[in-house]
């Protein structure tokens, strides 16, 4: 994989970037982990893993553990580590970085026969949808204990994670980041009085309670118009509830987009507005991608005080923040931004500043490496790791 950001390792370093599945083009954090870390970087995804299209372990292998269950106590336990052993061993790599807290727990049997550092990566659903942690009751806390490094996406997972149990000095607060030369050019005080939302239509997001609040905005300021890009579960929904609230022409569903129509959909608009919410299972957000590009832009936003969201919009600084489902306050806000247009324009500088200075890709890889790098520092006898052939059945 290329480095694109003159980013490098204090010697030549090969990582394992393993995901549950292949990753999707929302997750632009993963892809970028494993298109921008330097070094070689390689891809483990999916069950059975696969490196690129094709899985780890053979066929004949495969079905030699499948005639194993009738025998053992915990087959698909070993097939797990003897898949990722043979994709470790296949790569020849220094170090694994699992991308969400069950991937962790999934690889760290095989990186442990592997004598391999373990880094975990949090994104959000991993440390707090509440039947994930029940499931992971056991295993979570023996992740803790093994891996090099825990890293967490806001601070509000940071202690979130040392709560559950992860020594506090293994965990390391490592916000995702953007490409801030993507986004810019937003010209909030110039812009039609135009408000952007982008994000999956799932419960965290709340789009019902942005429609809601922009239906506010609206009965105020009737010329006031509301962009949604996304795709999910609630879409449906939510059309139907712009047409209850009779905003139906002022609210344009622009469904899943691709990056660079999502660029110059925030190049238009005024503000940005996303109300995410604690999800009745527990569901919380990481760092949101979407407000980050928005800042990026040179766009004002108006949101919650939710799980990583403060840690990027500085209140009266570079946007907004209500409680989760206030909506009189957040249409409040939307509202004093269609008017006062030199007021978007000096909140869309500082927060394109502030994007900048803090949430770039580069700020976010410089980071990681340095973990990693501090990972392997502590790591004696990389070289001579032995993998153990008699895990591996063909």
């Amino acid at each position: 994989m290329n480095n694109t950001l003159g980013i490098s390792f204090l010697s030549p370093t090969s990582i394992c970037v393993v995901t549950p599945y292949w990753p999707t083009a929302s997750e632009t954090f993963i892809r970028g982990h494993v298109e921008r870390l330097p070094g070689k970087t390689v891809l483990v995804h999916g069950w059975p893993p696969r490196l690129g299209a094709s899985p780890v372990l053979s066929w004949p292998t495969r079905v030699g553990y499948k005639i194993r269950r009738r025998l053992s106590t915990d087959p698909a336990r070993n097939e797990t580590m003897a898949a990722y052993v043979a994709a470790f061993r296949r790569s020849h790599v220094d170090v694994v970085l699992a991308e969400y807290g069950p991937t962790g727990v999934a690889v760290m049997e095989a990186c442990r026969k592997s004598n391999l550092p373990l880094l975990v990566h949090f994104h959000g659903y991993d440390a707090s949808v509440r039947e994930v942690l029940r499931e992971n009751a056991e295993t979570y806390p023996a992740m803790f204990k093994q891996a090099a490094a825990i890293i967490a996406v806001s601070r509000a997972m940071e202690r979130k994670l040392i709560s559950l149990g992860a020594p506090a000095e293994k965990v390391h607060y490592n916000p995702c980041g953007i490409d801030c030369d993507d986004f810019d050019g937003a010209d909030p005080e110039h812009a039609a009085p135009i408000f952007l939302a982008v994000g999956r239509f799932v419960e965290k997001k709340a789009p019902q309670l942005t429609l809601r609040a922009f239906a506010k905005v609206h009965e105020a300021l009737p010329e006031a118009h509301l962009r949604m890009i996304g795709d999910g579960p609630l879409l449906d929904e939510c059309r139907e509830l712009a047409r209850q609230l009779n905003i139906e022409q002022a609210v344009t569903f622009l469904g899943a987009q691709s990056h660079e129509v999502v660029r110059d959909e925030m190049r238009k608009a005024r503000a940005f507005a996303q109300h995410s919410v604690e999800a009745a299972n527990g569901d919380c957000e990481g760092t949101p991608i979407g407000i980050l590009e928005a800042g990026a832009s040179g766009l004002p936003v108006v949101s919650t005080r939710h799980a990583g969201i403060p840690d990027v919009v500085i209140e009266g600084e570079t946007g907004f923040l209500v409680d989760e489902k206030d909506v009189e306050s957040m249409a409040a806000y939307m509202v004093r931004l269609v008017h006062d247009t030199a007021l978007a324009s000096r909140l869309g500088h500082a927060a394109r500043l502030h994007i900048e200075s803090a949430f770039s890709s580069k700020h976010s890889i410089s980071r990681l490496c340095a973990i990693i790098e501090s990972c392997l520092i502590k790591t004696n006898g990389l070289k001579s790791r032995q993998f153990s052939p008699d895990l591996i059945l063909s």
